[in-house]
């Protein structure tokens, strides 16, 4: 089994910063007084960071340390291209992924339908021939 890469926490930093589209100087100012906008910048280009100041970061950015130790670009590149595909040949990349295809015809869909309301429309008509009668019938027991 492959090493696992090193991490780049000050890039993950940033990036998680950019995301919550925070400038460095407002992260600055949210971390506290000892913060300044050239202290973010050093910190975004530091390799490894200490504990203490990345759980203070972490906090800041409302994300898990874990966040910030583990994110890696590229991993989260190839799920996306393994989950995704863009359907041109509606083949797809894996069982996540959406399927376009219908599972009926859609004209079959339409001439049921149709057919339905026929059906209705006669039904509708039969009751209204039979109501005609039954009026007639009353008209007539009225007059007589």
């Amino acid at each position: 089994m492959s090493e696992r890469k090193k991490v780049h926490e000050g890039r993950n930093i940033k990036r998680f910063r950019e995301m919550l589209g925070l400038k460095q100087e407002a992260f600055a100012w949210e971390m506290g007084e000892e913060w300044s906008q050239k202290r973010v910048s050093l910190l975004e280009q530091k390799e490894s960071i200490d504990e203490a100041i990345l759980k203070q970061v972490a906090e800041v950015l409302k994300v898990p340390v874990e966040a910030i130790q583990n994110f890696d670009d590229e991993m989260v590149v190839n799920i996306v291209t393994n989950t995704f595909s863009d359907f041109k040949d509606n083949s797809t990349a894996s069982p996540v992924a959406m399927n376009y295809q219908c599972t009926f015809d859609p004209i079959d869909k339409l001439v049921q339908l149709h057919e339905e309301k026929i059906v209705l429309y006669e039904r509708m008509l039969k009751e209204k021939d039979e109501m005609m009668e039954m009026l007639k019938i009353f008209a007539a027991n009225l007059k007589g």
